[in-house]
This record gives C-alpha cells, sequence and structure tokens, in this order.
C-alpha cells in the first residue's frame, strides 16, 4: 500500500507530540525564567508547538526538535515583550534595543538555549508546581501540566474527572501563585523541608493512582506510574545530593518492576504473595535498588521513601515468597513508624508482624487500630483483618470483613476480588 500525504502528515503529528512531551517541562522553565510568568510561558511554549504542527509536516523533522521549539519559542519571547507596553521594564532589563546594542540582550535570552541555565530554571518550575500554598490535587494536576507534558485531557483522564475540572484547577493554581507572588525560585535550604516533601508527595501520589487505581474499572493505569517515574528521574538528576529523592525512585523503580504480574490475564488483581516473579521487571529492580544504594551513601537522616523502597527491596531479592524476610520488614515498619507515623503504616507493620511471627500477633495490632478515625471508611483495614482471620480459621468473621471492604473500595477490580475473596470463605462460615 503506498504512502499518502496524510500517513505523513500523521506520522510528523505523533513525532511531535512526543518531542514535546519531552522537551515543554524545559521549554516552559526556560521561558518563566525569561517572562517570570508560568502562565505566559505555558502560552509561548504553545505557540512554538503550533508553529511545529504547521511546518514539520512540509520540512521534516529537524535534527535537534528540542533546541527548535526552544529558539522559536525564545523569539517569539523577544517579540513579545517588545511589543507589550506594560512589559517596558523587563524588556528594557533583558536589554530591548537589541539592534542598537545586540550583546547584553542575546546573552540573555540566549541563556535559554543553554543547558545548565534550563536545568536550573526546571528545578524552580518543579518547587513553583510543587509549591505548598496550593492544594494537593492543584499541585498534582499542574506538576502534569508543566513539568509533565501532559494535556488537560490527558490528566482528565487519568483521574477519572472531567476536562473542565482539571482545566480548572490549572486556572486556579496558576491564579493563587500569582496573587500569593511566589517566586520563581529555588528555595533557601533553610525552607527545604516542607517544600521537596511537597515536591515528592505530588510524584509519590501520581505513582501511587497509577500502581493501584482508588476508583474506576482498571486495577492499574501503567501512563501514571510511567509519568511519576520520568519526575523521579528527573528530580533525582536535578537534586542529585538529595537521599530522599533517591529513596523515592528507588520505591517506584521496584514497585513498578512487578507491574506485568500484577494482573491476570482478564486484567483481574494478582495480590503479591501470588504473583510470577518471573515476570518481575530485573532491570527495573536492578535501578530500583542502585538507587535505594545511592540514598544509603548519602547518608543523613533514613526518610520514608528510603525506608519503604528497603521493604520493597526485601520483596525483590526474595526469588520465591516464602523467602521473604518478613522479620526485617517488621523492623523497618516500626522504624518507618517512627518517622512517618501514620494509622496506615501501622496497619501495613500489622501484615509483616502477622506473616513474621504469626496471625494472632497481626490481628492484635490490627484490632488496636479498629477505632482510628482515619481509618473509618479505609478498605484495607477489613481486608487485612478478613485475611488474618482468615488464616486462623475463623472463616464466618472472614468473609463478613472480605464483604465491608469490597463495600468500601471505589475500584471494581478490587471489588470483585474481595467478593470473590469473601466467598471463598463459605456462606457457612466454612472455608472452601
Amino acid at each position: 500500500m503506498p504512502v499518502t500525504a496524510e500517513d505523513t502528515t500523521d506520522e510528523a503529528h505523533r513525532a511531535i507530540e512526543a518531542v514535546f512531551r519531552i522537551e515543554s517541562a524545559r521549554l516552559i522553565a526556560g521561558l518563566t525564567g525569561i517572562v517570570r510568568d508560568v502562565g505566559l510561558a505555558e502560552e509561548l511554549s504553545q505557540d512554538a508547538l503550533v508553529a511545529a504542527l504547521e511546518r514539520w509536516p512540509e520540512t521534516g523533522v529537524p535534527d535537534n526538535p528540542g533546541a527548535w521549539l526552544m529558539a522559536t519559542a525564545r523569539n517569539r519571547a523577544i517579540d513579545l515583550l517588545r511589543r507589550q507596553e506594560r512589559l517596558a521594564r523587563k524588556v528594557e532589563t533583558l536589554g530591548r534595543d537589541a539592534e542598537r546594542e545586540p550583546g547584553p540582550s542575546e546573552a540573555a535570552f540566549d541563556r535559554v538555549l543553554d543547558r545548565a541555565g534550563i536545568e536550573d530554571d526546571l528545578l524552580r518550575l518543579v518547587f513553583l508546581a510543587c509549591h505548598p500554598v496550593l492544594s494537593t490535587q492543584a499541585r498534582v494536576a499542574l506538576t502534569l501540566r508543566l513539568v509533565g507534558g501532559l494535556r488537560t485531557d490527558e490528566i482528565a483522564r487519568a483521574f477519572l474527572t472531567s476536562e473542565a475540572t482539571v482545566q480548572q484547577r490549572i486556572v486556579r493554581a496558576k491564579k493563587r501563585l500569582a496573587e500569593a507572588r511566589v517566586p520563581f525560585e529555588v528555595p533557601a535550604r533553610a525552607e527545604w523541608g516542607e517544600r521537596l516533601s511537597s515536591v515528592l508527595e505530588v510524584i509519590y501520589l501520581v505513582f501511587n493512582e497509577g500502581y493501584a487505581a482508588t476508583a474506576g474499572d482498571d486495577w492499574m493505569r501503567p501512563v501514571l506510574c510511567e509519568d511519576a517515574l520520568r519526575l523521579g528521574r528527573m528530580a533525582a538528576g536535578l537534586l542529585p545530593e538529595e537521599p530522599e529523592v533517591h529513596g523515592l525512585v528507588a520505591l517506584m523503580e521496584i514497585q513498578a518492576s512487578r507491574s506485568a504480574a500484577r494482573t491476570g490475564p482478564k486484567g483481574e488483581p494478582v495480590l503479591l504473595l501470588e504473583q510470577n516473579r518471573s515476570r518481575w521487571d530485573r532491570l527495573l529492580i536492578r535501578r530500583g535498588l542502585a538507587a535505594l544504594a545511592r540514598a544509603e551513601e548519602l547518608g543523613g537522616t533514613v526518610g520514608p521513601y528510603a525506608l519503604q523502597a528497603a521493604i520493597a527491596a526485601c520483596h525483590a531479592r526474595a526469588r520465591t515468597a516464602q523467602e521473604t524476610d518478613w522479620p526485617r520488614i517488621a523492623v523497618l515498619y516500626g522504624a518507618l513508624a517512627q518517622v512517618a507515623p501514620s494509622p496506615v503504616v501501622e496497619l501495613n507493620r500489622a501484615v509483616a508482624v502477622g506473616m513474621a511471627f504469626g496471625a494472632e500477633q497481626g490481628l492484635a495490632v490490627v484490632d488496636g487500630l479498629a477505632a482510628e478515625p482515619a481509618l473509618a471508611g479505609y478498605h484495607l483495614l477489613p481486608s487485612v483483618r478478613g485475611d488474618l482471620l482468615a488464616r486462623l480459621g475463623r472463616a464466618a468473621e472472614a468473609r463478613e470483613e472480605f464483604l465491608r471492604a469490597a463495600a468500601l473500595t471505589r475500584n471494581t477490580r478490587e471489588q470483585a476480588l474481595l467478593e470473590e475473596r469473601a466467598a471463598e470463605q463459605g456462606e457457612d462460615g466454612r472455608a472452601k
């Protein structure tokens, strides 16, 4: 079949979209460094994308498409700053009269094409998009849009919400940043605790929504995992001396290594201890263990992501489920509870205690969480309790807990799994 002009155009458009997804964060970061307005920077980057869509189908994709997009956006920024009188002082600072005195002006704008300068601006953009002044939902949406390069419809589809809702979140987030006069800068070291925690929280929230979807018909949304991994690796490159960044990357790499084994032939969930470990991605495991080793080499206080990565590493190193070092996992969860205390961490510790020292001891930890308000509607509390009860031979109670968990989850795949586990306990309280 002959290749048509339409086929060539479609191929060019796919190439443009792929390039833009990769380069958009650096593009927006560099432009924000010039115009000091993240909303305007995004508009300029979109202008460059439109120009590519118009020209590349005819001329072909350039050898260095990222540089082409950056140069195009840079020129539009220059034109805009010259044209708008309200930005006269900013234009003058950058050197408005380029024709009369080209040196300073060109040097200022050419910084956008400098890789080191772009990386600095990219780090500023990450801290800006994840600023604590924004709500969690706004931080996630803005980060995926500006840093992740996702379109609004892609974000909406990933989080099972409307495109209009996502667009509103992004618009409001930009407005909030402007109203709060949040500077486009890397925060002072004294402020890094909260600010870096916010960045890592956003990345891990994106990953978790892909790894174990909280709602909808799919057990996993791999695209979100991939986007989070890309963001995490980017952060590690920008902050190579921060152990917790490497800890987060290690955690995501190791967890992502199990993706192929986490679903069955029909998309049904497969629990960790039942997974075919030959399907685990050994490359991702090696990358994760290397990132964990890097976090440990950097030293300092061991943070929550590095501890969770160490737990994930225990599973990754076990050739079979039976070889899992559950006593060490229980100890690590105890350490995690000291660093980042939460009922969810304690629930996970209960699982490890139950596996390491017997279901009776694990159940005692779980029962101590029964009155915890934060877990009142959390489906994994009755799910864990049901599993421990089933192992103790208390089938009727286990069945009740699995059904309660099924009623609480919003993910249809998980709901079906829990109902199946309830059925395994038998109607008469005798396990099948």
